[in-house]
Protein backbone atom coordinates (compact mmCIF):
# COMPACT_ATOMS: atom_id res chain seq x y z
CA UNK A 1 0.00 0.00 0.00
CA UNK A 2 1.37 3.42 -0.89
CA UNK A 3 2.19 5.80 1.95
CA UNK A 4 0.88 9.35 1.78
CA UNK A 5 0.31 12.20 4.18
CA UNK A 6 -3.41 12.81 4.69
CA UNK A 7 -4.09 16.51 4.32
CA UNK A 8 -7.07 18.60 5.23
CA UNK A 9 -7.98 22.11 4.21
CA UNK A 10 -7.65 25.20 6.36
CA UNK A 11 -4.03 24.96 7.46
CA UNK A 12 -2.35 27.04 4.76
CA UNK A 13 -0.42 24.10 3.40
CA UNK A 14 0.44 22.48 6.73
CA UNK A 15 -0.43 18.81 7.05
CA UNK A 16 -3.15 18.51 9.68
CA UNK A 17 -2.64 14.78 10.05
CA UNK A 18 0.82 13.26 9.68
CA UNK A 19 2.85 10.55 11.31
CA UNK A 20 6.00 10.98 13.30
CA UNK A 21 9.63 10.52 12.42
CA UNK A 22 10.53 8.63 9.24
CA UNK A 23 7.28 6.74 8.68
CA UNK A 24 4.28 8.30 7.00
CA UNK A 25 0.72 7.13 7.60
CA UNK A 26 -1.11 4.74 5.40
CA UNK A 27 -3.87 6.54 3.58
CA UNK A 28 -7.16 5.33 5.02
CA UNK A 29 -8.89 3.28 2.27
CA UNK A 30 -12.27 4.63 1.22
CA UNK A 31 -13.86 1.37 2.20
CA UNK A 32 -12.49 1.58 5.75
CA UNK A 33 -15.39 1.64 8.19
CA UNK A 34 -15.62 4.54 10.58
CA UNK A 35 -16.60 3.68 14.16
CA UNK A 36 -20.25 3.94 15.08
CA UNK A 37 -19.62 4.42 18.78
CA UNK A 38 -16.47 5.34 20.71
CA UNK A 39 -15.82 4.82 24.42
CA UNK A 40 -13.80 7.85 25.51
CA UNK A 41 -12.02 7.65 28.87
CA UNK A 42 -11.12 10.59 31.11
CA UNK A 43 -10.46 9.23 34.58
CA UNK A 44 -9.00 12.13 36.50
CA UNK A 45 -10.97 15.09 35.24
CA UNK A 46 -14.53 15.44 34.02
CA UNK A 47 -15.39 17.20 30.77
CA UNK A 48 -18.17 18.87 32.77
CA UNK A 49 -15.71 20.62 35.10
CA UNK A 50 -14.78 24.28 34.70
CA UNK A 51 -11.36 24.60 32.96
CA UNK A 52 -8.85 26.41 35.14
CA UNK A 53 -10.03 24.79 38.38
CA UNK A 54 -8.24 21.89 40.06
CA UNK A 55 -6.92 19.53 37.39
CA UNK A 56 -9.31 20.79 34.72
CA UNK A 57 -7.63 22.53 31.81
CA UNK A 58 -6.93 22.18 28.14
CA UNK A 59 -7.62 18.45 28.16
CA UNK A 60 -11.20 19.10 29.29
CA UNK A 61 -11.72 21.51 26.42
CA UNK A 62 -10.11 19.03 24.02
CA UNK A 63 -12.41 16.16 25.03
CA UNK A 64 -15.60 18.24 24.96
CA UNK A 65 -14.94 19.86 21.59
CA UNK A 66 -13.65 16.68 19.95
CA UNK A 67 -16.64 14.67 21.21
CA UNK A 68 -19.10 17.29 19.90
CA UNK A 69 -17.48 17.31 16.49
CA UNK A 70 -17.31 13.51 16.31
CA UNK A 71 -21.02 13.34 17.09
CA UNK A 72 -21.66 15.86 14.31
CA UNK A 73 -20.00 13.29 12.04
CA UNK A 74 -22.37 10.56 13.22
CA UNK A 75 -19.83 8.97 15.57
CA UNK A 76 -21.53 8.55 18.96
CA UNK A 77 -19.29 9.19 21.97
CA UNK A 78 -19.68 7.94 25.54
CA UNK A 79 -17.25 9.63 27.93
CA UNK A 80 -16.42 7.73 31.12
CA UNK A 81 -15.17 9.88 34.00
CA UNK A 82 -14.87 9.55 37.77
CA UNK A 83 -17.79 10.79 39.88
CA UNK A 84 -16.60 13.58 42.20
CA UNK A 85 -19.85 14.23 44.09
CA UNK A 86 -22.49 11.85 45.36
CA UNK A 87 -25.43 13.63 43.75
CA UNK A 88 -24.30 13.20 40.14
CA UNK A 89 -26.66 11.23 37.89
CA UNK A 90 -25.19 8.05 36.36
CA UNK A 91 -25.15 9.71 32.94
CA UNK A 92 -25.57 13.20 31.47
CA UNK A 93 -26.12 14.16 27.84
CA UNK A 94 -23.41 16.70 27.05
CA UNK A 95 -24.69 17.20 23.50
CA UNK A 96 -26.70 15.18 20.99
CA UNK A 97 -24.71 12.01 20.48
CA UNK A 98 -22.38 12.68 23.44
CA UNK A 99 -23.06 10.98 26.78
CA UNK A 100 -21.00 11.47 29.97
CA UNK A 101 -21.04 8.44 32.29
CA UNK A 102 -20.08 8.96 35.95
CA UNK A 103 -18.20 6.04 37.51
CA UNK A 104 -17.94 5.56 41.28
CA UNK A 105 -14.27 5.00 42.08
CA UNK A 106 -12.97 6.05 45.47
CA UNK A 107 -14.16 8.90 47.70
CA UNK A 108 -16.00 11.64 45.85
CA UNK A 109 -13.94 14.52 47.20
CA UNK A 110 -10.46 15.10 48.57
CA UNK A 111 -8.75 12.60 46.28
CA UNK A 112 -5.59 13.99 44.67
CA UNK A 113 -4.61 12.97 41.15
CA UNK A 114 -1.57 11.20 42.59
CA UNK A 115 -3.91 8.91 44.57
CA UNK A 116 -5.98 7.86 41.58
CA UNK A 117 -3.87 4.87 40.44
CA UNK A 118 -5.22 2.98 43.45
CA UNK A 119 -8.75 3.53 42.12
CA UNK A 120 -8.18 2.28 38.57
CA UNK A 121 -9.51 -1.20 39.36
CA UNK A 122 -12.76 0.28 40.70
CA UNK A 123 -13.03 2.58 37.70
CA UNK A 124 -12.43 -0.29 35.27
CA UNK A 125 -15.09 -2.33 37.04
CA UNK A 126 -17.58 0.51 36.54
CA UNK A 127 -16.74 0.74 32.84
CA UNK A 128 -17.22 -3.01 32.47
CA UNK A 129 -20.55 -2.84 34.27
CA UNK A 130 -21.77 -0.20 31.81
CA UNK A 131 -20.61 -2.34 28.87
CA UNK A 132 -22.28 -5.46 30.27
CA UNK A 133 -25.68 -3.86 29.75
CA UNK A 134 -25.15 -3.71 25.98
CA UNK A 135 -24.40 -6.01 23.08
CA UNK A 136 -20.83 -7.29 23.05
CA UNK A 137 -20.02 -5.10 20.03
CA UNK A 138 -21.53 -1.90 21.50
CA UNK A 139 -18.24 0.00 21.28
CA UNK A 140 -16.12 -0.07 18.14
CA UNK A 141 -13.08 1.65 19.61
CA UNK A 142 -11.60 3.02 22.84
CA UNK A 143 -9.99 6.48 22.96
CA UNK A 144 -8.23 7.16 26.26
CA UNK A 145 -6.86 10.51 27.43
CA UNK A 146 -3.88 10.83 29.83
CA UNK A 147 -1.98 7.87 31.22
CA UNK A 148 -4.45 6.97 33.98
CA UNK A 149 -7.20 6.50 31.42
CA UNK A 150 -4.80 4.60 29.19
CA UNK A 151 -4.58 1.73 31.65
CA UNK A 152 -8.35 1.39 31.80
CA UNK A 153 -8.46 1.64 28.02
CA UNK A 154 -5.82 -1.05 27.67
CA UNK A 155 -7.95 -3.57 29.58
CA UNK A 156 -11.20 -2.49 27.88
CA UNK A 157 -9.61 -2.80 24.45
CA UNK A 158 -8.46 -6.35 25.13
CA UNK A 159 -11.73 -7.37 26.76
CA UNK A 160 -13.88 -5.97 23.95
CA UNK A 161 -11.57 -6.89 21.10
CA UNK A 162 -11.45 -3.33 19.71
CA UNK A 163 -8.59 -0.92 18.95
CA UNK A 164 -7.13 1.37 21.59
CA UNK A 165 -6.31 4.94 20.52
CA UNK A 166 -4.49 6.96 23.18
CA UNK A 167 -3.69 10.66 23.56
CA UNK A 168 -1.03 11.43 26.18
CA UNK A 169 -1.68 15.20 26.52
CA UNK A 170 1.40 15.39 28.76
CA UNK A 171 4.27 12.97 29.36
CA UNK A 172 6.21 12.38 32.57
CA UNK A 173 9.64 12.17 30.92
CA UNK A 174 9.07 15.40 29.00
CA UNK A 175 7.82 17.26 32.07
CA UNK A 176 10.70 16.02 34.21
CA UNK A 177 13.21 17.09 31.56
CA UNK A 178 11.94 20.70 31.79
CA UNK A 179 10.91 20.94 35.43
CA UNK A 180 10.07 24.38 36.81
CA UNK A 181 11.80 25.52 39.97
CA UNK A 182 9.84 24.35 43.01
CA UNK A 183 7.78 21.89 40.99
CA UNK A 184 7.45 18.20 41.89
CA UNK A 185 8.86 15.57 39.50
CA UNK A 186 6.47 13.03 38.04
CA UNK A 187 6.86 9.66 39.82
CA UNK A 188 8.52 6.56 38.31
CA UNK A 189 5.17 4.74 38.42
CA UNK A 190 3.80 7.16 35.83
CA UNK A 191 6.81 6.65 33.57
CA UNK A 192 6.31 2.88 33.72
CA UNK A 193 2.58 3.26 33.13
CA UNK A 194 3.09 5.47 30.09
CA UNK A 195 5.63 3.05 28.64
CA UNK A 196 3.13 0.20 28.95
CA UNK A 197 0.39 2.22 27.24
CA UNK A 198 2.66 3.11 24.33
CA UNK A 199 3.27 -0.59 23.76
CA UNK A 200 -0.42 -1.51 24.09
CA UNK A 201 -2.06 1.19 21.97
CA UNK A 202 -3.02 0.56 18.35
CA UNK A 203 -2.57 4.27 17.66
CA UNK A 204 -1.06 7.17 19.58
CA UNK A 205 -2.28 10.68 18.83
CA UNK A 206 0.23 13.48 19.37
CA UNK A 207 -0.60 17.17 19.23
CA UNK A 208 2.48 18.13 17.21
CA UNK A 209 5.32 16.54 15.26
CA UNK A 210 7.64 17.40 18.16
CA UNK A 211 5.43 15.49 20.59
CA UNK A 212 5.37 12.53 18.19
CA UNK A 213 9.16 12.58 18.09
CA UNK A 214 9.24 12.69 21.91
CA UNK A 215 7.03 9.59 22.01
CA UNK A 216 9.51 7.82 19.76
CA UNK A 217 12.61 9.13 21.56
CA UNK A 218 11.52 8.78 25.18
CA UNK A 219 9.10 5.83 24.95
CA UNK A 220 10.21 3.93 21.82
CA UNK A 221 6.80 4.39 20.20
CA UNK A 222 6.43 2.89 16.72
CA UNK A 223 6.54 5.84 14.29
CA UNK A 224 4.03 4.20 11.95
CA UNK A 225 1.47 4.06 14.77
CA UNK A 226 1.97 7.64 15.95
CA UNK A 227 -0.34 10.19 14.34
CA UNK A 228 -0.12 13.96 14.63
CA UNK A 229 -3.48 15.70 14.95
CA UNK A 230 -3.49 19.39 15.86
CA UNK A 231 -6.00 20.37 18.55
CA UNK A 232 -8.46 23.07 17.60
CA UNK A 233 -10.30 26.13 18.79
CA UNK A 234 -14.00 26.90 18.87
CA UNK A 235 -13.97 29.65 16.26
CA UNK A 236 -17.61 30.56 16.85
CA UNK A 237 -16.90 31.29 20.53
CA UNK A 238 -13.37 32.65 20.32
CA UNK A 239 -13.44 35.48 17.77
CA UNK A 240 -12.67 39.21 17.76
CA UNK A 241 -16.44 40.01 18.06
CA UNK A 242 -16.96 43.69 18.91
CA UNK A 243 -13.33 44.35 19.75
CA UNK A 244 -11.02 45.34 22.58
CA UNK A 245 -12.77 48.51 23.71
CA UNK A 246 -16.14 46.82 24.18
CA UNK A 247 -14.58 43.88 26.05
CA UNK A 248 -12.73 46.25 28.39
CA UNK A 249 -15.92 48.12 29.08
CA UNK A 250 -17.71 44.90 29.99
CA UNK A 251 -14.89 43.85 32.31
CA UNK A 252 -14.46 47.34 33.83
CA UNK A 253 -10.88 47.64 32.59
CA UNK A 254 -9.15 50.92 31.66
CA UNK A 255 -9.41 51.61 27.95
CA UNK A 256 -5.86 52.83 27.34
CA UNK A 257 -3.87 50.52 29.59
CA UNK A 258 -1.28 48.02 28.43
CA UNK A 259 -2.77 44.74 29.62
CA UNK A 260 -0.61 41.60 29.54
CA UNK A 261 -2.89 38.71 30.52
CA UNK A 262 -2.15 35.35 32.14
CA UNK A 263 -4.98 32.83 31.83
CA UNK A 264 -4.68 29.27 33.10
CA UNK A 265 -3.96 27.11 36.07
CA UNK A 266 -1.69 28.71 38.66
CA UNK A 267 1.17 26.27 39.15
CA UNK A 268 4.95 26.30 38.60
CA UNK A 269 4.62 24.45 35.28
CA UNK A 270 2.62 27.36 33.80
CA UNK A 271 5.09 29.92 35.24
CA UNK A 272 2.83 32.92 35.91
CA UNK A 273 5.58 34.18 38.21
CA UNK A 274 7.72 34.94 35.15
CA UNK A 275 5.09 37.39 33.91
CA UNK A 276 5.04 39.15 37.29
CA UNK A 277 8.84 39.36 37.38
CA UNK A 278 8.89 40.70 33.82
CA UNK A 279 6.35 43.40 34.70
CA UNK A 280 8.36 44.32 37.80
CA UNK A 281 11.44 44.71 35.60
CA UNK A 282 9.51 46.97 33.19
CA UNK A 283 8.31 49.21 36.01
CA UNK A 284 11.73 49.29 37.63
CA UNK A 285 13.33 50.45 34.37
CA UNK A 286 10.52 52.90 33.52
CA UNK A 287 8.51 53.97 36.61
CA UNK A 288 6.11 55.96 34.42
CA UNK A 289 4.71 52.65 33.16
CA UNK A 290 3.04 52.09 36.51
CA UNK A 291 0.27 54.43 35.34
CA UNK A 292 -0.30 52.41 32.15
CA UNK A 293 0.05 48.77 33.20
CA UNK A 294 -2.60 46.34 34.43
CA UNK A 295 -1.91 42.62 34.80
CA UNK A 296 -4.92 40.27 35.11
CA UNK A 297 -4.26 36.72 36.31
CA UNK A 298 -7.33 34.61 35.50
CA UNK A 299 -7.25 31.09 36.96
CA UNK A 300 -6.97 29.05 40.12
CA UNK A 301 -4.24 27.09 41.93
CA UNK A 302 -3.65 23.59 40.58
CA UNK A 303 -1.23 20.69 40.95
CA UNK A 304 1.83 21.58 42.99
CA UNK A 305 0.53 25.15 43.10
CA UNK A 306 -2.05 24.01 45.65
CA UNK A 307 0.74 23.78 48.24
CA UNK A 308 1.06 27.58 48.16
CA UNK A 309 -2.32 28.86 46.94
CA UNK A 310 -1.45 32.48 47.75
CA UNK A 311 2.16 32.30 46.60
CA UNK A 312 1.61 34.45 43.51
CA UNK A 313 -0.15 37.19 45.47
CA UNK A 314 2.75 37.26 47.92
CA UNK A 315 5.23 37.43 45.07
CA UNK A 316 3.42 40.42 43.57
CA UNK A 317 3.66 42.16 46.95
CA UNK A 318 7.37 41.39 47.29
CA UNK A 319 8.00 42.70 43.77
CA UNK A 320 6.14 45.92 44.60
CA UNK A 321 3.49 45.47 41.88
CA UNK A 322 0.52 44.24 43.93
CA UNK A 323 -1.38 47.37 42.86
CA UNK A 324 -0.94 46.42 39.19
CA UNK A 325 -2.10 42.80 39.41
CA UNK A 326 -5.74 41.71 39.46
CA UNK A 327 -6.38 38.10 40.46
CA UNK A 328 -9.60 36.63 39.12
CA UNK A 329 -11.00 33.10 39.56
CA UNK A 330 -11.52 30.79 36.58
CA UNK A 331 -14.35 31.88 34.33
CA UNK A 332 -16.59 30.23 31.75
CA UNK A 333 -15.65 30.11 28.09
CA UNK A 334 -17.76 33.12 27.05
CA UNK A 335 -16.24 35.41 29.67
CA UNK A 336 -12.78 33.97 29.03
CA UNK A 337 -13.16 35.09 25.41
CA UNK A 338 -13.83 38.61 26.69
CA UNK A 339 -10.64 38.53 28.77
CA UNK A 340 -8.69 37.52 25.68
CA UNK A 341 -10.28 40.34 23.66
CA UNK A 342 -9.60 42.87 26.40
CA UNK A 343 -5.91 42.00 26.71
CA UNK A 344 -3.16 43.75 24.80
CA UNK A 345 -1.21 40.51 24.75
CA UNK A 346 -1.49 37.03 26.30
CA UNK A 347 1.65 35.86 28.10
CA UNK A 348 2.30 32.12 28.28
CA UNK A 349 5.74 31.42 29.81
CA UNK A 350 5.11 27.69 30.45
CA UNK A 351 7.94 25.23 31.00
CA UNK A 352 6.06 22.55 29.09
CA UNK A 353 3.00 22.59 26.81
CA UNK A 354 1.90 19.69 24.63
CA UNK A 355 0.16 22.25 22.43
CA UNK A 356 -1.10 25.43 24.08
CA UNK A 357 -4.84 25.74 23.48
CA UNK A 358 -4.97 28.99 25.43
CA UNK A 359 -2.57 30.58 22.94
CA UNK A 360 -4.77 29.65 19.98
CA UNK A 361 -7.94 30.79 21.77
CA UNK A 362 -6.42 34.20 22.48
CA UNK A 363 -5.23 34.60 18.89
CA UNK A 364 -8.67 33.64 17.60
CA UNK A 365 -10.00 36.58 19.64
CA UNK A 366 -7.53 38.93 17.93
CA UNK A 367 -4.89 39.05 20.68
CA UNK A 368 -1.18 38.41 20.06
CA UNK A 369 0.78 36.05 22.28
CA UNK A 370 4.17 36.14 23.99
CA UNK A 371 5.03 32.52 24.78
CA UNK A 372 7.86 30.23 25.69
CA UNK A 373 9.33 28.39 22.72
CA UNK A 374 8.49 24.99 24.19
CA UNK A 375 6.37 21.99 23.21
CA UNK A 376 3.59 22.82 20.79
CA UNK A 377 3.75 26.60 21.24
CA UNK A 378 5.96 27.10 18.14
CA UNK A 379 3.08 25.54 16.18
CA UNK A 380 0.36 27.46 17.99
CA UNK A 381 2.14 30.85 17.68
CA UNK A 382 3.56 32.21 14.43
CA UNK A 383 6.73 33.87 15.71
CA UNK A 384 7.07 37.51 14.68
CA UNK A 385 3.62 37.50 13.05
CA UNK A 386 0.94 36.50 15.56
CA UNK A 387 3.20 36.94 18.59
CA UNK A 388 6.68 36.32 19.89
CA UNK A 389 8.34 33.10 21.02
CA UNK A 390 10.87 33.49 23.83
CA UNK A 391 13.68 30.95 24.23
CA UNK A 392 14.15 30.07 27.88
CA UNK A 393 12.49 31.51 30.96
CA UNK A 394 14.47 34.59 31.89
CA UNK A 395 11.99 37.30 32.99
CA UNK A 396 14.24 39.91 31.34
CA UNK A 397 13.57 38.32 27.95
CA UNK A 398 9.81 38.50 28.52
CA UNK A 399 10.18 42.11 29.65
CA UNK A 400 11.94 42.93 26.37
CA UNK A 401 9.15 41.24 24.40
CA UNK A 402 6.50 43.21 26.30
CA UNK A 403 8.51 46.41 25.82
CA UNK A 404 7.80 46.14 22.09
CA UNK A 405 4.11 46.66 22.84
CA UNK A 406 4.96 49.60 25.11
CA UNK A 407 7.10 51.34 22.49
CA UNK A 408 4.62 50.80 19.64
CA UNK A 409 1.02 51.27 20.72
CA UNK A 410 -0.29 49.99 17.37
CA UNK A 411 1.63 46.70 17.55
CA UNK A 412 -1.06 44.88 19.55
CA UNK A 413 -3.71 45.80 16.97
CA UNK A 414 -1.55 44.85 13.97
CA UNK A 415 -0.33 41.57 15.39
CA UNK A 416 -3.80 40.84 16.76
CA UNK A 417 -5.26 40.96 13.26
CA UNK A 418 -2.54 38.56 12.07
CA UNK A 419 -3.20 36.35 15.11
CA UNK A 420 -6.90 36.06 14.25
CA UNK A 421 -6.01 35.01 10.71
CA UNK A 422 -3.49 32.47 11.98
CA UNK A 423 -6.01 30.92 14.37
CA UNK A 424 -8.46 30.27 11.54
CA UNK A 425 -6.32 27.25 10.62
CA UNK A 426 -7.13 25.49 13.90
CA UNK A 427 -10.84 24.64 13.87
CA UNK A 428 -12.11 21.61 15.79
CA UNK A 429 -13.86 20.42 12.64
CA UNK A 430 -10.49 19.63 11.05
CA UNK A 431 -9.28 17.99 14.28
CA UNK A 432 -12.29 15.69 14.36
CA UNK A 433 -12.03 14.86 10.66
CA UNK A 434 -8.41 13.74 11.02
CA UNK A 435 -9.18 11.87 14.24
CA UNK A 436 -11.87 9.90 12.41
CA UNK A 437 -9.22 8.95 9.83
CA UNK A 438 -6.98 7.69 12.64
CA UNK A 439 -9.89 5.68 14.07
CA UNK A 440 -10.72 4.16 10.68
CA UNK A 441 -7.08 3.27 10.06
CA UNK A 442 -6.85 1.54 13.46
CA UNK A 443 -10.05 -0.41 12.76
CA UNK A 444 -8.82 -1.41 9.30
CA UNK A 445 -5.52 -2.64 10.70
CA UNK A 446 -7.23 -4.54 13.50
CA UNK A 447 -9.53 -6.30 11.03
CA UNK A 448 -6.60 -7.12 8.77
CA UNK A 449 -4.75 -8.63 11.71
CA UNK A 450 -7.77 -10.75 12.65
CA UNK A 451 -8.11 -11.97 9.05
CA UNK A 452 -4.47 -13.00 9.00
CA UNK A 453 -4.92 -14.96 12.24
CA UNK A 454 -7.91 -16.85 10.86
CA UNK A 455 -6.85 -17.01 7.24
Amino acid sequence: MSQQVPRLGGLSGRAHGVLAASSLPRRVPRRARRPRRVAMLSVHTSPLHQPGTGDAGGMNVYIVELARQLAARDVEVEIFTRATTGDLPPSVELAPGVLVRHIDAGPYEGLAKEELPAQLCAFTHGVMQAWAGHRADHYDLVHSHYWLSGHVGWLASERWGVPLVHTMHTMAKVKNAALAGGDTPEPPARVIGETQIVRAADRLIANTAEEAEELVRYYLAAPASTAVVYPGVNLSRFRPADGRAAARARLDLPQHALIPLFAGRIQPLKAPDILLRAVAALVRDDPALRRRLLVPVVGGPSGSGLAKPEGLQKLAARLGIADLVRFRPPVGQEQLADWYRAASVLVMPSYSESFGLVAVEAQACGTPVVAAAVGGLPVAVQDGVSGYLVPGHDPADYARALRRFVDDETRAERMGAAAARHAQGFGWEATAATTVEVYADALQERRGHLRSLHG
